[in-house]
């Protein structure tokens, strides 16, 4: 690949600077270890961790995954370690990696995500948080939470007030406008928001007559949410003074910087993970050869062509 010296590729998020724009979305690459013979983590802006809760989940039944024509439905229900677990068994193999992470964190309540921050601050810092409140697969909590702006910019504010790191706030698509939620984060005190999580979904099978998922729906996740995301990020993008993380759908290289040209800061390979392992570190790669061959010099210049235009 061509000398790419002339390129700034980090990015600010808070007080956390990254060594490029791309991480890996939280729930496709466990907690790190699991890839590390499949990539070199440290080639990573970021890492977002599988999702954290106060306590242990197991998630919802099996069946829990199908693919579909356009990527998966997935319906995990946020099954995960706990944070007491996370701390004794996943924190010490991710405090030394050479890339910035951050917390996946999630719960049923106020209460459960503001305990599991104090007790993660003073037990296992890392770079900061990403705070799911968009997730289409567990009863209560999750986008319950993130489709209200009330509760949206509630939950953020309590957060604020009990950390200094990062915080970035997941918004979900399943929402009537989805800037509106943004601006309620940011009102909050995020540093950064990120979208989209999956989209709602079903599918049936026919032979049985009924759905595949146990729980009948689940988030749809893989290429075809592309331009759902895309467009997310560009009218959030519009709209909130803070950097925007975007997510969905991106497979190949011209997927990142199609999110970059939309207006996001940083992107984040989820459903190619399972596919190709080295889909981020490729995105990288093509990230930086666009930017040279077009004679941009930062993320930030990826923002100029597409500019404020009218929201949609």
């Amino acid at each position: 690949m061509a000398e790419t010296s002339n390129f700034d590729s980090s990015v600010k998020i808070g007080n956390a600077v990254l060594k490029n724009s791309v991480g890996v979305a939280s729930g496709t690459f466990g907690y790190g270890k699991e890839y590390e013979e499949l990539l070199d983590i440290s080639e990573l802006g970021a890492l977002f961790t599988k999702a954290v809760t106060l306590e242990p989940r197991p998630g919802n039944a099996t069946p829990r995954i199908v693919e579909t024509p356009g990527g998966m439905l997935n319906s995990i229900g946020l099954a995960n370690v706990g944070t007491r677990d996370f701390f004794t068994k996943k924190y010490p193999y991710l405090r030394g990696l050479d890339t910035k992470v951050f917390v996946n964190l999630a719960g049923s309540q106020l209460e459960d995500y503001c305990e599991s921050l104090e007790f993660l601050e003073l037990n296992a810092p890392l770079a900061g948080y990403e705070v799911n409140l968009s997730c289409p697969n567990v009863k209560c909590g999750g986008m319950a939470l993130g489709t209200d702006p009330f509760q949206v910019e509630l939950v953020t504010r309590e957060l604020r007030k009990r950390t200094d790191s990062p915080l970035i706030i997941k918004l979900s698509p399943n929402v009537t406008d989805i800037s509106e939620i943004a601006r309620a984060a940011e009102a909050g005190g995020a540093d950064a928001v990120s979208c989209i999580n999956t989209l709602v979904g079903m599918w049936i099978d026919t032979t049985k007559k009924r759905p595949t998922l146990s729980s009948i729906t689940g988030g749809l996740s893989g290429p075809a949410i592309l331009p759902v995301g895309l467009a997310a990020v560009y009218r959030v993008s519009q709209v909130v003074n803070i950097p925007v993380v975007g997510l969905g759908g991106i497979m190949e290289p011209d997927h990142g910087i199609q999110y970059l040209l939309a207006g996001a800061s940083a992107i984040q390979v989820g459903t190619a993970n399972f596919v190709d392992p080295s889909t981020a570190h490729r995105v990288v790669l093509g990230i930086e050869d666009y930017a040279l061959r077009n004679g941009l010099r930062s993320i930030e210049d990826f923002h100029q062509f597409l500019g404020k235009k009218v929201v949609f």
